[in-house]
């Protein structure tokens, strides 16, 4: 902005209509004392001052303008009507004045001269500008300097006390600075410690790392002056960034000799465990399949002796015995405990099967329950029970395993009925999204939870943990028939399903069964 200072409107007028013209920002004062007013409070890049003014004339303001700061500085063309004399130009010069036009104006030799000063002014207020920023910015750097120098000690008095090899490097990869446990590897600073042969990669892969700027980590063995032995240690070099410039490293080399050399013998010893389980696991596999042989060739040599009993038993009580006789209560008995062995040798044969791998392939749920309940049509008749089911989805399993889990579930749930009480079976089944007996339902889970309850005499909980080991029986055999064998084979059968199952009950309420199986076959 110009200030124009006149005691005359008709020259103020005349000069901000040719300045205003040619787009300068014009302000105007009609005295001495007016234009310091404005002059405190505005800054301005040029002042056209008359030099005749009442009160205040032109050389006194730009005398009293040399006393202020921030418009010392601001560049000052006279105006003079009369005073011409070399005395008085020289005057204005001394108070400060920058050009001295006489009256009257040519307004073409006043708009260059403006042009010309206002630009200088410009460009010297930008250049005080940098200056200043230049100086603020030193200001700056130098504070940051001294931070960064109190930092640095600081940072070397903590490498000191550290139990490790510590080191900084400057920004080309020079080291700037080791602390004193360098110095048992290295004899001087500027010498990495010596590798071993088969580790001096690790320095190579360091410098390729350092061009990305990225920080590195690697294990190496490096030789110990005092002992000429090698020791592991672990090196990691990590960047200091600032600016996302790399200003800085720092590294640490870790000895990690003890952890190493732990772990080597311990791998050492994994592996001769592994070893002798590979064994093992052999001998057991052979010993599975010899067992397997000897069940079957057991289970015929045991049933062909029990038909002989059986059939021999009836033809006497036939032929020989009167019904209602004592005799042939005692016989009754007799094939009634061969039928009873004749059940626990069929049911030994299926649990010893289990320990043959099968093939697992998609199986559809509801088909396989609609089989078992088809089967059990004349018994569920029989006892008028109520079966309800929800549609089942499709998994891979094996389909006669897990026909034999709903076997054993309905028909223990039809055995262990209350007298009296119409049985009422329920089978349901939905998607979850993890193997806990308590996960959520999710549409797109990899698990499917299936529940077998009823009505039945129940159990007391106390006894789940018997409920599905071999032999294991919750009621006498007097009043419930069977082997104890039926749980022990679906909790083997779900466990080759890498799957899981329980059981929830209370006494005289009835029990509930829950199965959780993958729905695509895990690998073991």
């Amino acid at each position: 902005m110009i200030l124009i200072v006149d005691d005359k409107p008709e020259n103020i007028i005349s000069l901000k209509g040719l300045l205003t013209l040619h787009n300068f920002a014009v302000d105007t004062a009609d005295s001495g004392e007016g234009a310091l007013k404005k002059i405190l409070k505005n800054s301005y890049s040029l002042i056209i001052l008359d030099v005749q003014m009442p009160g205040m004339d032109g050389f006194e303001v730009a005398e009293a303008i040399l006393g202020f700061s921030k418009a010392k500085d601001t560049p000052i063309i006279f105006l003079s009507a009369v005073s011409t004399d070399k005395k008085f130009i020289t005057k204005g010069y001394t108070s400060g004045g920058i050009d001295y036009v006489t009256k009257p104006v040519d307004p073409d030799i006043m708009l260059l001269k403006v042009k010309t000063f206002y630009r200088l002014s410009e460009q010297n207020r930008e250049l005080n500008r940098i200056q200043n920023d230049l100086k603020q910015e030193i200001e700056i750097r130098k504070e940051t300097e001294t931070r960064l120098d109190a930092r640095v000690k600081e940072l070397h008095s903590v490498m000191e006390a550290l139990p490790l090899i510590a080191f900084t490097m400057d920004a080309d990869s020079n080291i700037e600075y080791v602390n004193a446990h360098w110095y048992k590897y290295s004899k001087e600073m500027s010498a990495f410690p010596e590798a071993h042969p088969d580790d001096e990669h690790i320095y190579k892969d360091w410098k390729q790392t350092f061009a990305h700027g990225m920080e590195y980590n690697g294990e190496l063995r490096i030789k110990q002056f005092a002992t000429a032995q090698y020791r592991y240690y672990n090196l990691r070099i990590i960047p200091i960034i600032q600016n996302e410039m790399v200003i800085k490293w720092v590294g640490t080399f870790t000895d990690i000799h003890e952890q190493k050399s732990i772990n080597q013998l311990l791998e050492i010893r994994v592996n001769e465990r592994t070893k002798t389980l590979m064994e093992k696991n052999e001998e057991l596999e052979n010993s599975n399949h010899e067992l397997q042989q000897f069940a079957w060739v057991v289970s015929h040599d045991l049933k062909e002796p029990l038909r002989k009993i059986q059939t021999f038993n009836n033809i006497v009580k036939e032929k020989f015995l009167p019904a209602g006789t004592e005799g042939a209560d005692y016989l009754d008995r007799t094939i009634h405990s061969s039928e009873r062995m004749s059940v626990l040798i069929n049911d030994l044969l299926d649990y010893s099967r289990l320990s043959v791998a099968s093939a697992f392939q998609p199986t559809d749920l509801d088909e396989l329950l609609n089989e078992v309940l088809f089967d059990f049509e004349y018994l569920i008749s029989d006892k008028k029970a109520v079966i309800k089911h929800t549609p089942l989805c499709t998994i891979d399993a094996v389909p006669s395993q897990i026909r034999q889990i709903f076997q054993n579930l309905i028909s223990n749930a039809l055995k262990f009925a209350r007298e009296e009480v119409t049985p009422v079976i329920s089978i349901t089944g939905e998607r979850v999204a993890s193997k806990d007996f308590a996960a959520e339902v999710s549409q797109t889970g990899n698990y499917y939870r299936i529940t077998v309850s009823d009505n039945g005499i129940g159990f007391d909980e106390l006894h789940l943990d018997k409920l599905f080991v071999i032999f294991q029986r919750l009621h006498t055999r007097s009043t419930y028939e069977g082997t104890g064998i039926g749980l022990a084979i679906a909790k083997k059968i779900v466990d080759k399903h890498a799957g899981i199952i329980t059981a929830k009950s209370k006494e005289n309420e009835g029990a509930g069964f829950i199965l959780v199986l993958p729905i695509k076959h895990i690998i073991n």
